[in-house]
């Protein structure tokens, strides 16, 4: 819910550009983290991480993945692109479930692959009355469906992940807003208080939703976790539609209530199991 409701938080920075916000939100992230994992006392883990060359690749991998995720996203917000953005992400809980099954063993209960049928359906639907080809759409699937099942097989903690994620590109980061300013392009101390405001806030709009997901996704299976994804993209797509009146084509809608019948199936589905098991696990 908080990933479908952010972008009316990036909506008040249209000025400044995409990869500029991308960046900014790398610095204040990792500004954010740095104080999270210093009141933990986990700075010295995160360290270490840096030196094991395997957890180094692996989050090089997810750090790329999330990175270009990020500037996508903002690109399709600055641009009046969210209905296209929301059918992105319409696909990724696809790819998940997708995932799950080849890569994970997470096999669906009957219900459960019904309401992935219906979520199916309603995407084919959508990416059929587009009329050309969604590419906003397909790279934000590229990047965070991956970017998911890599934090699923990730050894390391939410918390932590993220930091040293966040960590590899701060110096990048840092030298790109320091050339800004040098060259006097920066947007702080030049564009107005409120949005300097909103930007040194973006460290932790960033960060809590991500860590957020990265504990659940080593938690809850991935299948699972890529239907609860639906949630955020409806949320876009009505934004979108309702408050930033992007144009809508009736014909669509359709394939909209297609994923939402498969979402409510999916959580109706997993409510009954578990009071089921709570059932009979009493004495």
């Amino acid at each position: 819910m908080f990933w479908g409701l952010v972008a009316v938080y990036w909506k008040q920075l249209h000025d400044i550009g995409s990869l500029e916000l991308v960046v900014h939100r790398t610095v204040w992230s990792m500004l954010f983290l740095s104080v999270m994992l210093w009141r933990r006392g986990r700075l010295p883990f995160v360290f270490a991480a840096l030196r094991d060359r395997r957890l180094l690749l692996v989050n090089v991998l997810s750090g790329s993945l999330l990175m270009g995720n990020w500037l996508l996203f903002l690109y399709a917000v600055d641009h009046g692109e969210l209905l296209e953005a929301s059918l992105g992400y319409f696909l990724v809980p696809l790819f998940q479930v997708a995932a799950g099954y080849l890569f994970l063993q997470e096999r669906p209960r009957r219900l459960q692959w019904l309401s992935i049928l219906f979520a199916a359906a309603g995407v084919l639907w959508l990416l059929l009355g587009v009329g050309h080809v969604p590419w906003v759409a397909l790279l934000l699937v590229g990047t965070w469906g991956p970017y998911a099942l890599v934090r699923k097989k990730s050894p390391m903690g939410a918390l932590d992940g993220l930091a040293v994620e966040t960590l590899l590109f701060t110096p990048f980061a840092i030298g790109y807003l320091v050339w800004l300013a040098w060259h006097g392009e920066g947007a702080l101390g030049r564009v107005s208080a409120w949005e300097t405001g909103l930007l040194l806030c973006s460290g932790w709009i960033t960060a809590v939703p991500l860590v957020w997901f990265a504990y659940a996704a080593a938690r809850i299976p991935i299948s699972t976790l890529g239907l609860l994804q639906y949630i955020a993209p409806s949320l876009q797509f009505l934004l979108g539609w309702l408050l930033y009146h992007e144009p809508l084509d009736p014909a669509k809608l359709p394939g909209y209530v297609c994923i939402w019948l498969g979402l409510a199936i999916y959580s109706g589905e997993g409510m009954y199991a578990r009071r089921r098991i709570e059932r009979a696990g009493r004495p």
